[in-house]
């Protein structure tokens, strides 16, 4: 019977290889410009005329909003403050189209630092992705079932992290299509869905780095099994790879706006009313 369950492990493993050995190849440039990669039914010119259409109505938006709130604020003074200076709300007029308009060319400067820093991580682990994978499958599977299967949870965990490469890839491309909808937030004075829109800009792209360093690093233990838990050490990096996102979140991108700030204010307030009152009783 082990023999059997051996044998098939093998086979999923080896047949598994033409797919796994080249997922690492410019993994980096797949997440941040996924409109490069998806060249079925239109490609990169369907994402572009996406593109067009998302700034055209964007900055429409942005234009509409401007008028608007300038009609209530000085002409009807039902929203805002009409003694504050024009030049305040024309200012975040002018920020919210130039980040509309010049946004694809800011994000060229951050993928560019995005890409560098990962490149600099992976030297420091070791950035070579040539793997020879199938002496990796016979050495485990020579040791016996047990560590057969967990070479399979690790070919299990890797393809679903090549598939949340594609998914983050696909998620930034969103991310970027809708940037000059989240400019319309900068009109407002909180800046209102920008501030966490560029959080979850920032946290996909952050989850990119720690995503694929977990994998390399995870990689490159997996094949040095001969180590001592090396095999442990490296399904661990790939399922905290995985889990990256969920982490990030936590501490990223905040949850709520004004209110959760108001609600922190109004949190201390009660505590230091409260040992005030403690102060008096005790005296």
């Amino acid at each position: 019977m082990e023999i059997i369950l051996l044998a098939l492990i093998g086979a999923v493993l080896t047949g598994s290889i033409a797919l796994i050995d080249g997922f690492l190849v410019n993994i980096i440039d797949i997440c941040l410009y996924a409109d490069k990669y998806m060249t079925g039914s239109g490609g990169s010119s369907l994402v572009n005329g996406i593109f067009d259409v998302a700034l055209g109505t964007g900055v429409s938006v942005i234009i509409l909003k401007f008028l608007k709130k300038g009609f209530e604020c000085y002409i009807l003074w039902t929203d805002g403050d009409a003694d504050s200076k024009p030049i305040l709300i024309l200012t975040r007029f002018a920020q919210a189209i130039i980040i509309a308009i010049c946004f694809p060319i800011l994000y060229t400067f951050i993928a560019e630092i995005t890409e560098e820093i990962t490149n600099e991580i992976l030297v420091i682990i070791g950035a070579d992705t040539n793997y020879n994978w199938q002496v990796w499958i016979d050495y485990i599977l020579s040791l016996g079932l047990v560590t057969g299967i967990f070479g399979l949870i690790f070919i299990i965990c890797y393809f679903m992290l090549y598939f949340q490469f594609l998914m983050r890839g696909l998620e930034i491309l969103i991310l970027r299509i809708g940037m000059p909808f989240a400019c319309v937030g900068l009109l407002d004075n909180d800046k209102g869905i920008f501030k966490p829109y560029m959080n979850k800009f920032f946290q996909s792209m952050f989850a990119c780095i720690i995503q694929i360093a977990l994998c390399k690093l995870g990689i490159g233990l997996m094949l040095n099994t001969g180590i001592n838990m090396n095999m442990f050490w490296g399904i661990a990096c790939l399922v905290l790879a995985i889990k990256t996102p969920r982490f990030l979140s936590e501490f990223l991108i905040p949850t709520g706006g004004g209110a959760f700030i108001n609600n922190i204010y109004h949190s201390t307030r009660l505590v230091g009313m409260a040992r005030s009152f403690a102060k008096k009783v005790g005296s």
